[in-house]
């Protein structure tokens, strides 16, 4: 693997690299980061400063593998596909240990769920301009704002994959105003492929009425299920809809959805595990509901969350599921306006899933109230220690906490746990 840097061969050195930094890239004395090496490796590398260039590995790691992916390297989208799996998921746990030990929290670790290859239901694509009949379409370049045409993607789940050549298609006509930088946002729904498109500059009056049509001529051709731009329809076939338990519910266009559904239905099933026996529950930060409906089996639920829209499609959702408790939404910006401890006062069990900034007030009210249970659901290590001292500061105990791999092969980690009084 080597680097496209411009900087002279004469700044070259040798490193030993002695661990993985929080990126993902390897970390020699210094310190000095170099992406794509691995612990123990001597490695040559370009450049000056803390971040250097990899020219070649001297000597490898036993732990180093042959990444799966042509464009590993070169795409942005990956950093660790040169890792054996078994050192690599070891590596994440031992960060997501780490960041609770800076807040002196000690629990048990469960096995964590790792994503396989081939599981992503949700993707974001980056268009540029190319021939008149067909765009330039990939992810953005490490560092950069350069976008690299990808053929193929082992994230991907096998049907995204299977539409980039209609999605090239499609995206051609994005390009009358010379200052439009689209996205695709894709997500495989239970109806086919979803596809919300945004960074079409809308200042010149937007797509005309060619473009769209040429944009639903060649969704029509390829079988998706609906096309937006920046929320508003272009094309639609079938209205997409995704399931969660004994609800199928209609997604709004750009929703949110857990990126893979087996992440998605690990953690629900940890979240259930956790909150068996409750007699009422908050699901809070709930989204389209893909916690609430599960968890609505064994008890009524307050589903509660900022985006309208989604809680609309929630609530038409848990009118025609069968066998649920009770599932009552509400629209309510979490991080300005908590639901308080007195309106929790009904709530035995309280499930969170805030963003990445985490859920510093929510938590607190959490913390004030009487229920007796907590689950936390994170996609963010450090945001969660914060609200988990928090919790356990007021007298709770984290008892257990599962590690979620669904971004493979990125330095991401995530995490469900459970909390009792």
């Amino acid at each position: 693997m080597r680097s496209s840097s411009s900087v002279p061969p004469s700044a070259e050195a040798e490193l030993v690299i002695e661990s993985v930094g929080g990126e993902g890239d390897g970390v020699a004395a210094g310190p000095v980061f170099a992406p794509f090496t691995l612990p123990g490796e001597r490695v040559l590398v370009r450049g000056a400063g803390q971040r250097r260039d990899l020219v070649r590995v001297i000597e490898a790691s036993p732990e180093r593998v042959a990444p799966p992916c042509p464009h590993f390297g070169v795409c942005g989208g990956c950093a660790l596909q040169h890792w054996e799996q078994g050192a690599y998921l070891a590596w994440k746990v031992e960060r997501l240990t780490a960041t609770l030990a800076r807040e002196r929290i000690d629990t048990e670790i469960l096995r964590p769920f790792a994503a396989p290859p081939g599981s992503r239901r949700r993707l974001t694509l980056h268009a540029r301009a190319g021939r008149r009949d067909e765009a330039r379409l990939g992810y953005k370049m490490r560092k950069t704002w350069t976008v690299v045409e990808v053929a193929a993607c082992p994230i991907a789940e096998p049907r995204l994959q299977a539409a980039f050549p209609a999605l090239r298609r499609m995206a051609a006509p994005l390009f009358e105003h010379p200052k439009s930088a689209p996205s695709l946002h894709l997500t495989l729904s239970g109806s086919g492929l979803d596809v919300d498109i945004s960074g079409v500059e809308r200042k010149s009056g937007g797509l005309t009425a060619d473009a769209r049509m040429r944009i639903a001529a060649v969704a029509a051709e390829a079988d998706f299920a609906r096309v937006t731009l920046d929320g508003e329809t272009i094309y639609l076939a079938r209205q997409p809809t995704v399931q969660f338990g004994a609800a199928t519910v209609a997604m709004p266009p750009g929703a949110f959805l857990q990126a893979v559904a087996a992440a998605e239905a690990a953690m629900a099933a940890f979240a259930m595990e956790a909150a068996a026996g409750a007699g009422r529950i908050a699901d809070l930060y709930c989204g389209l509901g893909a916690f609430s409906f599960r968890l609505a089996e064994m008890a009524p639920v307050l589903a509660v969350d900022s985006d309208a829209s989604a809680i609309a499609a929630l609530s038409a959702a848990a009118g025609s599921a069968p066998g649920l408790k009770g599932v009552v939404g509400e629209a309510r910006d979490l991080a300005r306006r908590p639901v308080l401890a007195q309106e929790l006062k009904r709530i035995d069990t309280v499930v969170f899933d805030p963003p990445r900034a985490g859920a510093a007030g929510q938590a607190a009210e959490i913390a004030k109230s009487k229920a007796a249970r907590v689950v936390a659901i994170s996609c963010n290590p450090a945001t969660f220690a914060r609200d988990a001292a928090t919790l356990i500061d007021a007298g709770f105990r984290l008892e257990r906490l599962l590690p979620v791999d669904q971004f493979l092969w990125s330095p991401h980690i995530e995490l469900a746990a459970a909390f009792t009084r």
